[in-house]
């Protein structure tokens, strides 16, 4: 089965480009999910977490407060390089157990990080979802309720738009309205499917 790794910096469209190739019948495996999937309370990886950042990352019913984990890592590098060796090995296993599920001619495994991790060995092509800086920002600061000094926080923390674009087999300009991705979805979910039928088994 063909792999399509969708990533993308936070705020470029991401979601609103996966749910498109799963309203084509697309299968789609979002890291961010499986992130949230690993933290629930029982997890071993939310014992981690508390062993390392201490109970005070939990709200009160002994979830983890994302908010506050979020804030405390964005500052604090050693503790984003320990939160990321807690979870990324656990979110690639997973990854790996739900594609080999699948029976689709391809699927789509949205990995925001794919520039920084370097985990390229699980795709076989590479989609970047682009967008300016300032709509990145924008969305950024409508959606999570953040500042812009907290949104461009986050923005600086991760890969530049050069360096995702790199990776790059496939790129999706998000910065029309939704018919015109609506249309470059559809364009790129008939590509993969011919490129798909061509994969070698």
């Amino acid at each position: 089965m063909l792999v399509i790794g969708l990533t993308g910096g936070i705020g470029s469209g991401k979601t609103a480009v996966s749910d498109r190739f799963a309203r084509h019948g697309a299968p789609v495996v979002d890291t961010d999910q499986l992130a949230r999937e690993l933290v629930e309370p029982g997890q071993s990886a939310l014992a981690e977490i508390v062993a390392y950042f201490g109970p005070d990352c939990l709200d009160d019913a002994g979830r983890l407060h994302r908010a506050r984990l979020r804030e405390r890592v964005f500052a604090d590098a050693e503790g984003r390089r320990r939160l990321e060796a807690i979870l990324h090995p656990r979110i690639r296993n997973l990854v790996q157990e739900r594609v080999a599920a699948l029976t689709t001619p391809y699927c789509v495994v949205v990995i925001p990080l794919l520039a920084e991790t370097g985990k390229m060995d699980l795709m076989d092509r590479v989609l970047v979802v682009d967008a300016p800086e300032t709509e990145q920002i924008r969305r950024v600061m409508a959606r999570d309720r953040v500042s812009e000094t907290q949104a461009r926080r986050i923005l600086a923390a991760q890969a530049g738009r050069a360096q995702r674009l790199a990776l790059a087999d496939d790129v999706l300009e998000n910065v029309g309205d939704l018919e015109a991705l609506d249309r470059q979805v559809a364009f790129l979910h008939q590509r993969y499917l011919a490129l798909a039928a061509a994969w070698p088994a």
